[in-house]
């Protein structure tokens, strides 16, 4: 017998290969169970240096969790492309993928040939997805639809974090989207600043129309506070600079070298003094108006010195990407030059003044008229506290950016997977052949969503779950489940939504993984050794891994021997 793999890889053919994807999707799938749901328990994550990280937002423990096993490790890059693409579903997609392929096992078990699973899985897609098309709700104009808006991100906000803080920060959201809309013109969420202070609790959290800068202005005599204000937004150097070709400069007595560096002083100092004549010239006594100056650029000491004496507040070094958003914000036009200044230029806001936290200091700029740029101030007392806020607020905003772009919602609480479930029953009597097997496993595949949604509440799942889907086949409405009584309960009522795009997302990428995973016949790996030759993989599992994830220690993993 001739081989043509190397004498020294590991090979994993038919059951085995199976068997390896198998567990790897059941181990991940009992880790993510646990966090599904508002009624879902936290993760805490402790890096090498000793960092805490508590949370139960899928996509921060796909990304932080080391998974070895390169089918998990693949079933959690799938999952966590879908976060990028629609910002949830990562825990959904995780457990549908690891429950189509523990049902699958047990009619692989019996000899159906992974074939015609796939089959039926693609099949049962197909209708699940013209399904879905059917079951969601349109929302037209749904920019103007404040309420449900608010629905859609407290029901996402729910699962990420405690409901006193979800529901304060639904409106956050909601009012941060609103206010960076455009007509015509494509949602841009870099538009919201998302800003964090080491300061009093979270549920300070707020919105500023407006923007926070993460810095203060650079001379003690500068204004902290000023009213009525005229924002000039520049992109100019106001310090000394070099020539930029290499030149010399010989004197022979002091008075020549001092009017060489009173001349090279006057190119800045000019620059400055018409800054300040534009400022005298529009700010006057019958106005009241006050003047700040923002800079991409440097200003030097004496600059700042002759900004202070003009009563100007001037914030130097300002980041780029708040130069982009401040006219946005304010108003009037980002400028190069000093020359040919005029009024349109300007921006406006009612307030700006400077807050400093230990060594920190932030300029807020407030009250300004209609803003196309925000900040999310986000507050806590702890880092940890801090990062969850971070990610339930950006995952708060996505949720209302797809409504947005999808005019469409679906209805929430398992209520989708239910429905979906009832109508794969009656499609796979359509369905001829062994491929019938395969359309329902994929409808009791969809059941994970209830079950594990009850399950996390402590409710009797079996019980509750036939309730649930009695009700759906009895009255055709949409039907979720009550994660306070396990109950039936119609969710357009309760306001619980949840995003088309996510759950079409969903439906696309889980079926198609596990269908490749279910066809792996064969696993061949093999690494270098510190010879240069190659390495042998073993594939071990033990039940030091169980306490780690739960399937009895079957969870499979690799470590490269080098061979000597």
């Amino acid at each position: 017998m001739v081989t043509v793999v190397n004498s020294k890889a590991d090979v994993l053919k038919a059951s085995q290969a199976l068997a390896v994807n198998l567990n790897a999707a059941k181990g991940l799938q009992e880790v993510m169970r646990t966090n599904l749901g508002p009624r879902g328990t936290l993760k805490m994550l402790v890096g090498g240096a000793g960092q805490i990280k508590i949370t139960k937002d899928g996509v921060v423990l796909l990304s932080e969790m080391q998974i070895q096993h390169p089918t998990a490790s693949m079933i959690a890059r799938a999952a966590t492309a879908q976060d990028e693409m629609t910002g949830d579903g990562t825990t959904s997609s995780v457990m549908f993928i690891g429950e189509l392929m523990k049902l699958a096992e047990q009619c692989l078990a019996e000899g159906l040939h992974p074939r015609l699973i796939a089959e039926g899985f693609d099949l049962a897609r197909e209708d699940a997805i013209k399904f879905l098309d059917e079951f969601k709700v349109p929302v037209p104009n749904a920019l103007n639809d404040r309420e449900k808006l608010v629905c859609v991100a407290r029901t996402s906000l729910r699962t990420k974090i405690a409901p006193s803080l979800a529901d304060p920060m639904a409106e956050v959201a909601v009012d941060a989207v609103r206010c960076i809309k455009r007509v015509d013109q494509p949602l841009d969420l870099n538009m919201v600043e998302v800003l964090h202070m080491k300061n009093k609790l979270t549920t300070d959290t707020r919105l500023i129309k407006g923007l926070v800068l993460d810095h203060g202005a650079r001379h003690p005599d500068m204004p902290k506070r000023l009213e009525n204000c005229y924002i000039l937004t520049c992109n100019v150097s106001l310090e000394y600079e070099k020539s930029e070709v290499n030149a010399g400069f010989f004197y022979s007595s002091a008075e020549q070298r001092d009017r060489l560096a009173e001349s090279e002083r006057r190119f800045t100092d000019e620059k400055v003094k018409k800054i300040i004549d534009f400022k005298n010239k529009v700010c006057t006594e019958e106005n009241k108006k006050s003047f700040v100056l923002i800079n991409q650029k440097g200003i030097d000491p004496p600059s700042l010195e002759m900004l202070a004496r003009a009563g100007i507040i001037a914030l130097r070094r300002a980041k780029r990407r708040n130069m982009e958003r401040l006219p946005l914000a304010v108003g009037g036009s980002a400028v190069n030059s000093v020359e040919e200044l005029v009024e349109e230029d300007l921006g406006h806001a009612d307030l700006v003044y400077e807050q400093a936290l230990e060594d920190d200091k932030f300029t807020f700029i407030e009250g300004v008229k209609n803003p196309f740029s925000c900040t999310v101030m986000i507050q806590g007392s702890t880092e940890h506290s801090i990062a969850q806020m971070k990610d339930a607020i950006k995952d708060g905003l996505r949720a209302v950016q797809n409504t947005i772009e999808d005019e469409a919602l679906v209805p929430g609480a398992g209520a989708f997977e239910v429905a979906a479930h009832v109508r794969l029953e009656e499609f796979k009597k359509t369905v001829e052949g062994k491929a019938r097997l395969g359309v329902e496993l994929f409808g009791k595949a969809l059941l994970t969503v209830p079950k594990t949604l009850l399950e996390n509440s402590g409710m009797d799942m079996q019980e509750k779950l036939i309730k649930v889907v009695a009700e759906r086949e009895s009255k055709g409405t949409p039907v979720g489940v009550s994660v306070a009584t396990g109950d039936p309960i119609d969710p357009t009522i309760e306001g619980i939504w949840d995003n088309y795009i996510v759950k079409k997302q969903m439906l696309g990428l889980a079926p198609v993984l596990a269908q490749q995973l279910l066809l792996v016949d064969e696993v061949i790996r093999a690494g270098k050794s510190a010879q240069g030759g190659l390495g042998r993989m073993i594939w071990a599992s033990g039940p030091g891994l169980a306490s780690a994830f739960g399937e009895n220690g079957q969870y499979w993993r690799l470590q490269v021997l080098d061979v000597g």
